[in-house]
This record gives structure tokens, sequence and C-alpha cells, in this order.
């Protein structure tokens, strides 16, 4: 009812009159003031079971159904109302509470619009491209797929039934009204809330509660409510670890520690590990250079194995401390994965957390006797394994080859290579020539076991000594002869003839390989093994011996001398050959 002031008659006659005639005034024209469709606002004066009954200051009550209440009044309390009608043909004022909500809703809904407020929903069900949301009075709206969370929404069930805060995007009409609403943008900046109060509030340090949320190669991503930390596979142990679900499971809800925040580019660092001492710090107290100790094989790669001596101290054994005599190509070859081995520990580095771990430093070192087992001079029998063009390799035991050199194959012939005339597998005798442990180098030799031809050539034979021996080869620049011991020479095509009018080359072409020929030594260079004969110089002794058959012992003298003369002197003509001479090197 509208509270009105009377202003009492100064007139004693007739003043209760008055006042009544006053007030029925003042009620009509309130009542005129009332119109059909106009919102006001009523009191509970009485509640049903099925109706509410409200005062809206005519003269009679209004009823609504007690259903348009989402929460039972109590007597008192003041509701919004529409008036329907203020009479009906039975007197009664008609209003209605679901319409005035509607109207205060619109209301509501328009001003969210403008003023960019989130309103609440609830999801009720999913429709083409979206969901159907519940905003309330009887006003629904549309919520895009797209637009319904951060993420991407892969089990849309998950969304149905729940209350969510909307921004509206957009009202309009075609007949009938149309809301779309946003959830994302408010997800987003609930998220910005949660994570700047995180940085501002979470120091360094510091222990959080979170779910684990997704799996990566690197690590675990975990939600600390709606926003993400990421949990390092290096922070979850300190030992090694392969997998990230060996350490937590997707769902689990996890106490970690904060170990680095980066505000700017909004990254959060946890860790498992940290609830426990680095190890590294009592690791002089354990372990020692030149230790010997037992791990555990957990990585392999092209250069070495990684070794677990325990949970967070992990050392390498580079491939080149495998053996002492084997040449490992690849760790597989000699260790697998899980294997457990001895090693020593040759050294490390506590600020890098590094430790230098060698295999071969537990075994013998055969190189370390090897001088006694296979002195110099020393001859033994042994399977060719390996041939090269240098020469060959020859084993001697497990994982230590001697190198035969194509040099040390034999006093005469060249061989290299195939031509050497050895086989892979052959079995083979050498002598021992030079050993360097150092270096881990053996030479062989198989001349060796012969005396030198050469040698004995040199202490047998001097410039003027006649020899006898096979054209092997005929080149174009002289002939090979070889004597007897294998030592091969050349016999220059220009001393082939005896007379120096006649054309060497007619004269080379007499000749063949395999023929006989007796020559005499113009030459001897033994530290090249060369030697150079002449085929004209022996025809020219021939003769000088055979006249000196008939001469006194004074011209045999002379004869002598000048036969020594005339080779000398041979051989200084050979001079101008010399360059056509390197090339039978």
């Amino acid at each position: 009812m509208v509270v009105m002031e009377v202003e009492s008659d100064t007139s004693p006659v007739n003043d209760g009159e008055n006042i009544q005639t006053q007030l029925q005034e003042e009620y009509l024209k309130t009542l005129e003031q009332l119109e059909e469709g106009q919102l006001v606002e009523g009191k509970v004066i009485q509640v049903t079971s099925d109706q509410v009954f409200i005062d809206v200051g005519y003269k009679s009550e209004g009823k609504i159904p007690i259903t348009e209440f989402s929460q039972i009044p109590e007597i008192g309390d003041t509701v919004s109302v529409i008036l329907i009608a203020k009479e009906n043909k039975h007197g009664e004022v008609i209003v209605s509470k679901q319409k005035a909500d509607a109207k205060l809703f619109w209301k509501n809904i328009k001003q969210a619009h403008q003023e960019k407020h989130a309103v609440e929903g609830i999801v009720e069900k999913q429709v083409k491209g979206g969901f159907d949301v519940n905003l309330g009075a009887g006003m629904h709206a549309f919520l895009p797929v797209s637009q319904s969370d951060i993420q991407k929404v892969d089990k849309p069930e998950k969304i149905l039934n729940k209350k969510i805060n909307v921004y509206v995007e957009r009202l309009y009409s075609d007949g009938k009204i149309n809301i779309v609403v946003n959830r994302r943008k408010c997800m987003e900046e609930e998220l910005e809330r949660k994570r700047n109060n995180f940085f501002e509030n979470t120091p360094i340090g510091s222990d959080v509660t979170g779910v684990v949320k997704s799996f990566t190669s690197f690590g675990a991503f975990i939600d600390l409510g709606g926003f993400d930390g990421l949990l390092h596979i290096n922070d979850m142990s300190w030992g090694h670890v392969t997998r990230p679900k060996d350490f937590v499971k997707k769902g689990q809800e996890i106490k970690l520690k904060v170990i680095r925040i980066d505000r700017k580019e909004k990254r959060i660092n946890l860790s498992l590990k940290h609830y426990t001492d680095d190890p590294w710090v009592h690791f002089e107290e354990k372990y020692h250079v030149n230790d010997v100790v037992k791990g555990k094989v957990t990585k392999l790669t092209d250069f070495g194995a990684f070794i677990e001596l325990e949970e967070g101290i992990e050392g390498l054994a580079h491939i080149s401390e495998f053996s002492w005599i084997k040449k490992i190509q690849k760790p597989q070859d000699l260790l697998k994965l899980n294997d457990f081995v001895e090693c020593m520990i040759l050294g490390y580095d506590l600020q890098a957390g590094r430790v230098s771990l060698g295999l071969k430093q537990v075994q013998n070192n055969p190189w370390e006797t090897i001088e006694e087992k296979y002195p110099v001079g020393s001859r033994i029998k042994r399977k060719v394994v390996k041939i090269t063009n240098a020469g060959a390799f020859i084993e001697l035991e497990e994982g230590i080859d001697g190198f035969l050199h194509s040099d040390d194959m034999s006093w005469t012939r060249k061989a290299k290579g195939q031509n050497s005339g050895l086989t892979v597998g052959q079995e083979v005798e050498v002598m021992v020539i030079a050993v360097d442990v150092q270096n881990r180098n053996i030479k062989l030799g198989i001349k060796q076991l012969t005396e030198d031809p050469w040698k004995n050539f040199t202490e047998s034979h001097s410039p003027g000594s006649p020899v006898e021996g096979e054209v092997v080869s005929i080149t174009d620049f002289g002939i090979f002869l070889r004597l007897p011991g294998g030592i091969e020479g050349l016999i220059h095509k220009s001393n082939l003839v005896e007379n120096r009018e006649e054309n060497p080359d007619d004269a080379l072409k007499k000749f063949k390989t395999g023929d006989k020929l007796k020559a005499v030594v113009l030459e001897i260079q033994s530290d090249k093994q060369k030697v150079a004969f002449s085929l004209r110089d022996y025809q020219k002794k021939a003769h000088k011996d055979e006249i000196s058959r008939y001469m006194t012992t004074e011209e045999e003298s002379s004869d002598s001398t000048y036969t020594l003369g005339s080779l000398l002197k041979s051989k200084n003509s050979q001079s101008s050959d010399t360059e056509d001479e390197k090339k039978s090197k």
C-alpha cells in the first residue's frame, strides 16, 4: 500500500467524514496509477502447498503458482511481478512472477552484454556445433564448442549439467531471442588470475600439489589448478629416468617442489627429486679415483656406455676404455642394457656431475708382458687375418695383431696387396723384428728368416765380376736379368752391343724372356738393392782374356790394368743413361 499523508481539516465539524472521504480519494488515485503489464513489487502474505499470495497494493491479492519459485518464499518477502490484469471476472488481481523474472533477466542480460559482465548458466544438452545453456528465467543460449573450453573438447559429455560462467557475445532476434555465449574467455581470465596469483605468492622452494595431466618424452605436465607446471624427466629422480610413466601416473595427485619460475615466459618447473639429498654431495665419501666399482648399464651410445653406480650417480665409460686389445666398433658388441659390470673410476668432476669410468682397467693388460711373450728375433707361426696394399696383418693372439710390411716379405721380390702371394687364413712363419709397446705396434718379417742375398752378393761381387742369369722381363730401355738367389739387375740397351755403330733398339729385339745370358757387374747399390749389368763389357772382357793367353806376364799385368780401366771408363759412359735406369725402379 502507498503510504499517504493526510492533512486534518481545522474545522471540527464532520472530521471523521472528511478523513474517510480523503482516504478513499487517495486510494482511488493510487489504483489509477497501476497499469496492466507494469512491473511492480509485492509482499508475500500467505504461502500454501500450491499457491503464493502476493499483496501488490490493490483491493485483492494476486496468486502465483508455487512452481514459479525456484525457492519457496517466506511471508514478508518482497517479490517482483508483472501486473497482468487489475481485475478478472471474479474480481481478482492477476500477476506473474515468471514474466517479471524474464523481464528482469533480459534487462540484466543486455546490461551484461554491454558492460562485458559474466553471467551464470547450466549446460543442459549438446546441440549441433555446441551446447544449449540454460541461463534461467526460461532463457537459453548457444555455446559454440570452440568457445566451450580452453583446450580441445574430446568428451563433450563432461561439460553437460555443469554450472558455468559465460560472457554474452551476441544478442539478436529473428522472430525469437537468440543469445550466443563464450565460456573460453571466462576460463582464460580465471586461469590468468590464478597464474598471476601463483607467481606473486609462490616463492622457489615452495611445496605445491598438482595432478598429473599428460606426458611427453621429456617429462610430465602437472595441472596446478587450471595452469600447468613441468616435471622434467631429469627432476623426477637423481638417478637415470628412461620413462616418466615409471615415476608418476596420469591423474595422480602428487606433492612437488617448485625449483624454477620464469615470470616472463610464464613457466614453472617442478621437482620430485628435491625431497631427497643430492647424492653428489656425498660422492667423495664413497668413491675415489682408481676404485673398482660395480654398476648397471643404463644407456649405450656411439661413443660409449653410461653406467649407474647408484641412484643419481652415473658415469661414462668411453669406447676407448672398453678393451686393451680389441678394437670395439660399437658398445653393443660388448655390452647390453641392464648389464651389471665392474669398472674403475678414472676421474670425476663434482661441479659438472661427471664420472669417467674404464672397463679395461679391471682386466690384465697383455701389452705389459708382450715383449716377454714375443721378443725381437723370435720365430712364430700364425694366421693371416687381413691383407692391405701395404702388407698383411698376422694375428698373434686374440686382439693382438702384428703387421707384416710388403718390404719385409722378400729380399728380392716386390710384393704388394693381393700380389703378395698371401691369403687370409693362411698360416705363415714370421719373425718378430720390432715391438713398440707404447704405440701398440708389432712388426713382423718373412725375409728376416733367411740371410740377406744382397749382403752376400755385395761381399762376393764387385764391378767387373762376371755373372750369369735369366732374362725375366724386357722393356723399351733394356732387359732385366735374374741371378741365382733371386737378385735382379738391369742391362741397359746401350750395354747390349759391343759395336757402337749398331742400333741398341735393334739389339733389344734379339732377346726374349727366358734367355740365358752372361754379363759383368757395372755398379752395385746395396742400400737400394739395385745392380747394373753389361753384356757389352762382358764380351770385351772375354776378348781380352782370349788375347791375354798369348801375352807375357808383364803384358798380362798391363792387360789386367787395361781391362779394369776399360771397365771404369765404360761405367762412366753410362751416366747419360741414368734417367732410363730410374724408370726400372
